[in-house]
């Protein structure tokens, strides 16, 4: 069933098929219209009104008003990857927020089948990098009792964006098309999703890390006040908590923000 029909006056297109994994078979429904403002927003408003079952994907090739995290507006030019999904919130379920970590691992597990050679880094709290550019957003939304994950991937393009050095999967000679990203995607998140409820938050965090910029290098943060604070990453808290030991040797958490790295 296709459930974004009305969002808009655009053509779309509906492709479903099973997902078998860990004991679960999934119907994954991909659904994919011309244009749109915001994925995101749409779903939001899907959930609002009688809910998005798990394994539903809504696609834009073009969004008009894209956000980031932050309120940062997201570039969307047409050939990368606009898309949302909804996870439900169930009563055992992981804190919501670290839902972050589930999509970051989605994307880079994602990134990597098509290119199985290139330098790749998951940075906190949910970058990508692809030979040390950002290549894709994440934004989580709670809706009622769902949250609604956003993904945005530079498949085709690499947009410019002030102040960061961005990729795309064509300039390190990927061929795959935004589609065909997201059915590779949508595997890789359900499968995710499920470690995240069956083995718990500790499993997730653990293959993030191996994946992630390793303990002791050099990081650089801002407090609330916008001064910054360098020193070396330690780890993460058992909540997903970004662990930084400062050059006078003092360990601080930090919940949210962005890093750099290096």
């Amino acid at each position: 069933m296709c459930l974004a029909v009305g969002l808009s006056d655009n053509s779309v297109h509906c492709a479903a098929y099973r997902l078998c994994g860990r004991g679960a078979l999934l119907t994954i429904v991909i659904e994919t219209v011309a244009e749109t403002a915001s994925t995101n927003a749409d779903l939001k408003a899907l959930c609002l009104k009688d809910g998005v079952p798990e394994g539903f994907w809504l696609r834009a090739e073009i969004q008009t008003g894209g956000i980031g995290r932050r309120g940062r507006k997201w570039e969307s030019p047409k050939g990368n990857l606009y898309c949302s999904t909804a996870v439900d919130i169930r009563p055992a379920d992981p804190a919501p927020s670290s839902l972050s970590f589930v999509a970051g691992l989605a994307v880079y597990s994602a990134i990597r089948g098509c290119l199985p050679d290139v330098p790749m880094l998951l940075k906190w709290p949910n970058d990508v990098l692809v030979s040390d550019a950002k290549i894709c957003g994440i934004l989580l939304e709670r809706v009622k009792d769902q949250v609604v994950v956003g993904i945005g991937v530079n498949v085709a393009v690499a947009p410019e964006v002030e102040g960061r050095i961005v990729n795309s999967l064509a300039a390190e000679g990927a061929t795959i098309d935004a589609a065909g990203f997201l059915e590779q995607l949508a595997r890789e998140f359900e499968t995710y999703v499920a470690i995240w409820r069956e083995d718990g938050l500790a499993e997730i965090l653990k293959q993030w890390q191996n994946l992630a910029h390793p303990v002791g290098m050099a990081i650089t943060t801002s407090d609330d006040g916008g001064e910054k604070i360098t020193g070396e990453f330690a780890g993460l808290q058992a909540d997903g908590a970004l662990r930084l030991r400062k050059t006078d040797g003092t360990l601080i958490e930090i919940h949210a923000g962005d890093i750099s790295i290096g």
